[in-house]
């Protein structure tokens, strides 16, 4: 503790570690705990009951946050013809083909998400050694391989996230920023594990929320009930 600051043992003070919260007040406890200047996001943790080695425990999938992120997602689309006009007028912020490429290739990265056309992979596995570790790459599961590039980039620059199970069966995801307040906050957790419960693998046995926690960025975790659950998303 001696390496934490005076406001972060003031934030931890007010948290009871061994309670575990309901969804609002655990999201009403972080944003008091919020004690730096500039405007932090609401990350979630949940612990969940499957061993992501077996495949048929995998869980991974995305959500639109009904209130976004709080940040603005740089959009690359991979599209030649129609389809690079139709990522533009929809809101991306590049669309092209080789040229990409090339830039890329020199070490170009400034976009957070990119889009490809089916028949555009061919040209887009090329950069999968410097895409892939930084989770850039087009998946059609993830519905970034589309022919249907107005509703993809649409989707990601309202508040489409990605998420995947970890090695240690933790899902990690941001819920948004402390200024959206309560509410907001609540309406996007509730979307988020709604979402995580529709995507169980049939695999997984017993409990399935093990463990919910969350936690601003520079703010202490906060231990949530995944039993009430029920109450977060009546």
């Amino acid at each position: 503790m001696a390496n934490k600051g005076k406001r972060y043992r003031g934030a931890l003070e007010k948290v009871d570690r061994l309670k575990r919260y309901d969804f609002r007040e655990a999201v009403q406890l972080a944003l008091e705990c919020a004690h730096v200047k500039f405007d932090e996001t609401l990350d979630i943790a949940v612990r969940l009951g499957v061993d992501p080695r077996h495949a048929d425990q995998m869980v991974r999938g995305t959500v639109v946050l009904p209130y976004g992120v709080g940040k603005e997602t740089r959009v690359l689309v991979f599209a030649k013809g129609e389809k690079e006009r139709e990522a533009l007028d929809a809101g991306a912020d590049y669309a092209g083909s080789d040229e990409y490429l090339a830039k890329i290739q020199e070490g170009w990265l400034e976009f957070d998400k990119t889009i490809a056309t089916p028949d555009m992979m061919t040209t887009v596995s090329k950069l999968g050694r410097v895409l892939g570790p930084r989770g850039l790459m087009p998946n059609a599961k993830l519905g970034t391989v589309t022919f249907d590039i107005a509703k993809a980039v649409k989707e990601i620059k309202a508040g489409k996230i990605d998420f995947k199970v970890e090695k240690a069966g933790i899902v990690h995801a941001p819920m948004g920023k402390v200024s959206f307040g309560l509410d907001k906050l609540l309406g996007n957790i509730a979307a988020f594990v709604d979402t995580i419960l529709r995507l169980k693998p049939s695999a997984s046995k017993g409990a399935y929320l093990k463990g919910v926690a969350i936690s601003t960025t520079m703010g202490p975790g906060i231990k949530v009930d995944p039993g009430l659950v029920k109450d977060l998303l009546s």
